[in-house]
Parts: structure tokens; C-alpha cells; sequence
């Protein structure tokens, strides 16, 4: 099915950045960042929502009238991390990485998102990642580690944000694993703590923490490729934190939604799952488009990146001048998903065989069926195939977030090859981001951005039209 509901005002739209009345500032702000979502990101989805998916329009984010780029190094190093890079878009200063709304010297900075709270402002935060993690963070805590999970969670409870939704909070427990008093704390801040979208049917307070139903997996809410039944997703999430926001602050709010999930698949090498959640955090953009298009007058939205994570590109030594991103048509199961597979096979007592495995390999990723291997990749998944489930000497490929099983990564190497995508390294890359925006005053975001002045200009429009 196509969806060309967004074309309608482009073009009004693309006179409108520069026509509209300079004196009238925003009253919706809408701020997205595609956590590792470099260029290269956004270019293989684009084309996979186009020619594959046959959206002959186009990503809805690639559609807005301000296409442009930005810089992300951070105070310490050409490549940032996350905490560095969401210390620069919240607050628009510079830190090294690991440092999470604090300078270099660990003196605290405000958030764009707390300024814009004390003027009265509603403010949501919402990521597919946990709450706790950096990015969100760097919009409500001050810690000089990252890793400082107990003490940001106190951070987000004595904020006042009217809605924070994630995976799940880390500080709930200590590095002992034994319970800490967080929950009681934002009980305390009179935050209701809701499990799942249908547990909001039955909350009627003005301050709402979002968990996932899935208490299990803190790091994410899962992948979209992995389609796991009740869990959260980015759009759901969105729709409620707009909801709330409608109903708790209907004059003037602020939103940052961050698609956590595109760096833990790009940290992966996962191309087929990086596609697919820049799709759907373009679905959750689209929501925002939609109250744009009933609110043109009052809305700015501004999407970005916090750095590339991967390094990835389009083209590769095997299909030379050429991309075929239908093949993760084929793809049924993340790389997450797939290793922890293969390690529940090493960690039985069936005896699994070659065959075994090609026939999981055809049913999950369409191998020999539809995705012709030649000669030489059968025979590097064979030899890669004795050396962990017979001879079980192969090591694990350890990235940030996952320790991914031998066969698995040979896998994905192959499937990736058959797509033409190409990564550089499983950790961040220091490659420009792009940048794009709609609605007031959204032509200052034009021209090459440095991360820090993406807030700053956000609240120029707001303070200074």
C-alpha cells in the first residue's frame, strides 16, 4: 500500500518556511533523533521504502522542505558517543564522552526540555531503549557517568516531566542485583509507573513513567523485524506521550522521541533490522506530521541524529554497482534474536546437524531458496557451522549491547553481502548526520549544524521569532 498522504503539503509547505509571519513562535515542538542513524542509514531505508516497499513518496522525514547536516564530535574525541552527543542536542554544550548533562568538568547544564518546562511548558520524552539510557537522559539528569543508573532514575523522578516511556529502568536494582528504593522515589515525585499501553486506560495522573510489558529485557523494547506479540512500540509510545501531553499541557508542549533501536541494530551490523526501525520511526513521525498538518501555524518538528553508528553504506565488494535491499524481505529474525537461538542449540543435548541448520537457515532468511548463495559462502557457513556446533571453538563477536554467536555473524556477514549494504565497524563512526525540519521558522535549520546548535536554534524560534 502506498502512502502519499504526506505529499498534499509539501509543496505549501516549502513556500511556507520562508513565508510565514516571522513574530509568531511555536506552540507544539516536536524533536526526533534516530540514535545511530547516519546518512547511510537513512539512504538504504529510503530505498527499501521506495523500491520495496513501493512508497513511491518516499520516507516521510526525507520529504520535509529543511534537508541539511550536522557535526557531532564531542569535547574529548572526533567520534562521540551517545551521552556526549545527547549532553549536545539537549543542551547544546559540549562534553566528553561518557558525561551525561554536565561539562567536562562536571558542572551541571540545563536541557532545552527543562528551560522550557519551567516557562510552563508540558515536556515528553520517549525512546525504544531504556529510559535510563543516554540519550533520553541527557534531557532530565546530570551524572558524569552514564553508567550512573540509579542516580539518573532519581534524576527523571525529580524532573516533572509530565511523560517519560521506555524499555525499562536499570536503577531498580544495584550492581548486586539486589532492589533499590527507585520505585518508591517516583512514587514519592507522585509518577504513576504503567506496564503496557492498555495500563494507561486506568491512570489519571499528571505524571506518567511507560514501561514495556517485557520486564525482562531492559536494554530495548525489541526489535520491529522480530514483531514480538505485546510489546511496546515507538509509534504507540508516541501517540500516548501526544495524547497525555494534549490532555495534561493542550497550549504548548515539547516532545523528544529518540529510535533507540537503529543504533543497537547498526552496533549489530544488522541491516535488514536498521531499515526496517528507521521505518518505523518514521512511522512515529508521522503522527507528528499529522497534528503538523491540523496545526501548521504552531508546530515545528525537528529530526536529527546523535552520531552514525556502524559506519554503513550502500555498496559493497560483492554486488559491486549494485543494492538489493529486498532480500531482508527474507529476514525474519533480528541478529539478537538469531544468535540467542544458536546458543540455546549449544546449550542443549539435541544433536543438531548440518542439514538441520539449512533448513532454519531457508525458513528464517530464505538461504538457497530465494537468496542464491554461491559456492564459497555455503562453504564458509559449513566450516563456520563445524568450528562452533561441532568442534565448539569459535569465539563470540561482543559489541555494546550483545555477544553475538560465531555462525550468527557469519550469517548476517552473507546476508548484508546479497542486500549490498556494507558496515565499517560494529561501534560508532564520526560521519555527519543529517538534519531535517517543518514548520516555524524551520528554514534556520539550512546549512551545515553542529549537534549544539540544533537546541539552541530550537529555542531561538521559541524565544526570539
Amino acid at each position: 500500500m502506498k502512502h502519499n498522504r504526506f505529499l498534499s503539503f509539501v509543496a505549501a509547505a516549502i513556500v511556507a518556511v520562508t513565508a510565514m509571519a516571522a513574530d509568531k513562535a511555536p506552540r507544539y515542538v516536536f524533536y526526533f533523533i534516530g540514535d545511530g542513524m547516519g546518512l547511510g542509514h537513512v539512504n538504504a531505508a529510503q530505498a527499501f521504502y521506495r523500491d520495496v516497499m513501493g512508497n513511491e513518496a518516499g520516507l516521510p522525514m526525507m520529504q520535509f522542505p529543511v534537508n541539511s547536516v550536522a557535526t557531532t564530535y564531542s569535547a574529548s574525541s572526533p567520534v562521540t558517543d551517545s551521552a556526549a552527543a545527547g549532553t549536545a542536542l539537549s543542551t547544546g554544550r559540549k562534553t566528553a564522552n561518557g558525561m551525561l548533562g554536565v561539562t567536562p568538568d562536571s558542572v551541571a547544564v540545563e536541557s532545552i526540555a527543562t528551560a522550557l518546562h519551567r516557562e510552563g511548558w508540558g515536556i515528553g520524552v520517549v525512546t525504544s531503549v531504556s529510559p535510563d539510557d543516554a540519550t533520553p537522559g541527557a534531557f532530565y539528569a546530570h551524572q558524569p557517568a552514564r553508567s550512573m543508573y540509579y542516580e539518573i532514575g532519581l534524576d527523571a523522578a525529580a524532573c516533572g516531566y509530565e511523560f517519560i516511556a521506555g524499555s525499562n529502568l536499570r536503577g531498580v536494582k544495584n550492581k548486586a542485583g539486589e532492589p533499590t528504593d527507585l520505585l518508591q522515589r517516583l512514587a514519592e515525585q507522585q509518577v504513576s509507573v504503567v506496564r503496557g499501553i492498555d495500563g494507561l486506560e486506568t491512570v489519571d495522573t499528571r505524571r506518567v513513567l511507560l514501561l514495556n510489558t517485557d520486564s525482562l529485557n531492559v536494554n530495548n523494547i525489541g526489535y520491529t523485524i522480530d514483531s514480538l506479540p505485546g510489546v511496546l512500540t515507538l509509534p504507540a509510545m508516541t501517540r500516548a506521550c501526544l495524547d497525555h501531553l494534549e490532555r495534561q499541557s493542550p497550549d504548548r508542549f515539547f516532545m523528544m522521541v529518540e529510535g533507540g533501536n537503529i543504533d543497537h541494530a547498526a552496533h549489530a551490523n544488522d541491516g535488514g533490522a536498521v531499515v526496517k526501525e528507521i521505518v518505523n520511526f518514521n512511522e512515529a513521525i508521522q503522527i507528528a506530521v499529522d497534528f503538523y498538518n491540523a496545526h501548521p501555524d504552531e508546530t515545528l518538528i525537528v529530526i536529527t541524529a546523535d552520531h552514525d553508528t556502524g559506519g554503513l553504506s550502500m555498496g559493497n565488494s560483492f554486488l559491486k554497482y549494485d543494492a538489493n535491499l529486498g532480500v531482508y524481505n527474507y529476514q525474519k529474525m533480528s541478529k539478537d534474536r538469531f544468535s540467542a537461538e544458536c546458543k540455546a542449540i549449544l546449550n542443549s543435548r539435541r544433536i543438531f546437524t548440518w542439514e538441520d541448520m539449512q533448513e532454519l537457515l531457508t525458513e528464517n532468511f530464505g538461504f538457497w531458496k530465494y537468496i542464491p548463495l554461491t559456492d564459497a559462502q555455503t562453504d564458509a557457513l559449513r566450516e563456520a557451522f563445524v568450528d562452533t556446533f561441532e568442534l565448539k571453538r569459535s569465539g563470540d563477536q561482543k559489541t555494546l549491547y550483545s555477544s553475538f554467536n560465531a555462525f550468527a555473524v557469519t550469517v548476517f556477514q552473507i546476508l548484508n553481502d546479497h542486500a549490498g549494504l556494507g558496515f565499517t565497524t560494529t561501534s560508532h563512526a564520526g560521519n555527519l548526520v543529517p538534519v531535517y525540519a517543518i514548520g516555524v521558522d524551520s528554514a534556520r535549520f539550512n546549512g551545515l549544524n553542529d549537534n549544539t546548535q540544533i537546541p539552541a536554534k530550537i529555542l531561538q524560534i521559541i524565544q526570539n521569532p
